[in-house]
């Protein structure tokens, strides 16, 4: 089964405020399972434009991932940050890549 991730670019506006949803989502993903493999810091930029920060989460299962950011924790959490912050989020499936021998 493929592992879910979160594949984020987000523009905060108010990093204090910001702060709070960043306390308030570890709820959710701990209960799910997510675990931080990018949490903004430094980047090049090799081709295009990458808006904001990027941020991925891994997830044990994409069904996790799914049922994270429907929990009624995240969206307790997401409150916090949609006044502070704007988001492009996708969730994708993992790739499992066929074993060869």
């Amino acid at each position: 089964m493929p592992k879910g991730y979160w594949v984020a670019h987000v523009t905060v506006d108010d990093p204090a405020a910001y702060d709070a949803y960043r306390q308030a989502n570890a709820a959710a993903f701990q209960k799910y399972g997510g675990r931080f493999l990018v949490r903004g810091g430094e980047a090049r930029v090799a081709e295009g434009a990458m808006p904001g920060r990027t941020v991925v989460i891994e997830f044990p299962t994409v069904q996790a991932a799914h049922a994270c950011y429907d929990s009624p924790e995240y969206r307790r959490a997401m409150a916090l940050r949609l006044p502070c912050s704007t988001a492009d989020l996708a969730i994708f499936a993992g790739w499992d890549a066929p074993d060869h021998d």
